[in-house]
């Protein structure tokens, strides 16, 4: 399996062969898992404070008789507040489902959000994803925008000397990808509460630079929306399949290419 391979000025170089880990069964079951279990390792334990709801001098007696006895008065047997100002007297504290009370079942902080994945599912799963940047109607489905040009896209070494956003553009709109980066301007105001929570806006992924040494490309293409620029000895899953969708428009570098050769077959 061949592909083409372009210069920075957008024109056609030669022709490279593809290593065998761009044959690859198609495994978006795999993905998934691999996505999620990279995702759950980012979340943050949360949970109230153990003794939230529970900070109050409210008891209960528990005598049938005598002094203080809570029964036949016609309360629940419930902790309540003695003594103070008349209108906390008796009022209910502590318990599940009274006011300022403690929550039933909150959220534990102790609770295992990480998901676990066998080593050779994980490995399987980003040759997979990597396949699947050279699939046109799995590229296509994902929403990516590009004019009829072979997959997956490789441009010559000197793509990681670029130290200017405008230069990348450029090579881009060249190589027929124009369409793609109009499309990852756009972007939309999140429905919910996210709004509040400093995401506000969903914005799409677009680009994904698979490279094998970075001489300054790293700084210029952070600032191209919906691009995002990765090292080929630490691609991953996510970084293939935003989401856990596989298919991501995908650029490598000739040295990149040959580097997953090697880590991947």
């Amino acid at each position: 399996m061949k592909t083409i391979i372009f210069d920075v000025q957008g024109n056609q170089k030669g022709e490279i062969e593809l290593p065998k880990v761009f044959n690859t069964d198609f495994r978006p079951d795999l993905i998934k898992r691999a996505v999620l279990a990279i995702q759950s390792h980012k979340r943050q334990p949360y949970g109230p404070n153990k003794l939230a709801g529970k900070r109050s001098s409210a008891h209960y007696h528990g005598v049938r008789r005598g002094p203080h006895h809570m029964m036949n008065i016609e309360r629940a047997r419930m902790a309540r507040i003695h003594g103070g100002p008349p209108n906390l007297q008796m009022t209910a504290r502590v318990i599940a489902g009274v006011v300022k009370g403690r929550k039933a079942h909150p959220p534990k902080v102790e609770k295992k959000w990480e998901k676990k994945i066998n080593n050779k599912e994980r490995v399987f799963a980003i040759k997979s994803a990597i396949a699947a940047t050279a699939l046109k109607e799995i590229v296509l489905k994902r929403g990516h925008l590009f004019d009829n040009i072979n997959l997956p896209i490789v441009v010559d070494d000197s793509l990681q000397e670029l130290k200017k956003s405008k230069n990348i553009k450029e090579l881009l709109e060249k190589i027929g990808l124009k369409k793609e980066l109009e499309r990852a301007k756009t972007k939309k105001v999140r429905a919910g509460k996210g709004k509040r929570r400093g995401r506000k806006y969903k914005k799409k992924k677009s680009v994904l630079f698979v490279i094998f040494e970075d001489k300054g490309i790293f700084k210029a293409a952070k600032n191209i929306p919906g691009v995002d620029i990765t090292l080929a000895t630490n691609l991953n899953s996510e970084l293939l399949a935003p989401g856990t969708h596989a298919g991501r428009l995908t650029i490598f570098t000739e040295s990149a290419i040959k580097k997953l050769g090697e880590i991947y077959g």
